[in-house]
């Protein structure tokens, strides 16, 4: 995989290459791009056909333009590439380490920035709004809850107890305690999460204690102010905006996708059901379909 260098490290990411409309495509803690790998074979598909109904994202059949997909692996802790020692491990310093990355391939102003399970990207427009040519919003940490309810708490508070996290790993490696209701990524997924994804997402973290600690000392930096402080960014972000919701999420509140395209001056929303927060492994159809949709909708802006 390409790498990019960036004040904290180099990051690795996949490029589908081509001259299409860039697609950045943002994953969240103890994951890594391959979360995206359904919605990138689904926007590679240009020219097929919608696979969501009409009522969540618009006309069915129509063709979409050509996309070039690049997903970083952001250091979350499942990550592979070291970061430089002493890097800055905070969610703000994360939301600008996005902003470096886009800065680096030079992507315009018709890029689209798409986040699944995370935050950062509402912190990288209150603080880098130009950097963000068009923004997509998909199931994610918003407002008051933050950390997330269900597994985002659990997590977090993981990471406060020395051990914590290499324990969760470990016990995440049990397959049969991967499908424990209310758990791990069990919670965040109206599908189980296929063993593949898990088995790679947690081996950092089972067996490599720089990657580990790098998602403790990320964990440990997150304040419950950190998603309300980006609310007024989020208010005076004048360009295209799409929030897209699982209507059965459980982390991350469905009222919040609401609340979140109202108060986006140029927002609006998709939800989707049979959905939870991993959109992209739940309904990549769905997504691809309403980014697809959402793309062709604001070029002439």
């Amino acid at each position: 995989m390409p790498q990019v260098e960036t004040s904290a490290g180099d990051v690795a990411y996949e490029d589908t290459g081509g001259d299409g409309v860039p697609v950045v495509l943002l994953h969240g803690p103890a994951q890594d791009g391959t979360v995206w790998r359904r919605v990138v074979a689904e926007l590679g598909a240009t020219g097929s056909e919608s696979g969501a109904t009409g009522s969540e994202s618009g006309a069915q059949g129509s063709s979409g333009p050509g996309f070039r997909c690049l997903v970083p692996t952001l250091p979350y802790g499942s990550h592979r590439v070291p970061l430089r020692p002493g890097a800055e491990l905070t969610p703000r310093s994360m939301a600008l380490l996005i902003g470096e990355f886009a800065d680096a391939l030079k992507l315009g102003d018709d890029a689209v920035f798409v986040e699944n399970d995370g935050g950062r990207l509402q912190q990288l427009v209150a603080e880098r709004p130009d950097r963000v040519g068009r923004l997509v919003i998909a199931g994610c940490e918003a407002f008051d809850n933050y950390p997330p309810r269900a597994g985002g708490k659990m997590m977090a508070a993981a990471a406060r107890v020395p051990g914590g996290i290499a324990l969760m790993a470990n016990v995440l490696a049990v397959r049969p305690l991967r499908r424990v209701p209310g758990t791990g990524y069990a919670v965040m997924a109206h599908r189980p999460v296929p063993d593949d994804l898990i088995d790679r997402w947690t081996e950092p973290l089972r067996k490599d204690p720089v990657a580990r600690d790098v998602l403790v000392r990320y964990l440990r930096a997150a304040h419950p102010s950190d998603m309300l402080d980006a609310v007024g960014g989020l208010r005076a972000y004048d360009r295209p905006a799409l929030v897209v919701w699982g209507r059965q999420d459980r982390m991350m509140p469905p009222e919040h996708g609401r609340r979140l395209a109202e108060l986006l001056p140029r927002g609006r929303l998709v939800e989707l059901d049979d959905c939870r927060t991993l959109i992209p492994l739940d309904r990549p159809e769905g997504l691809a379909a309403a980014v697809r949709d959402f793309v062709r909708e604001t070029a002439a802006a």
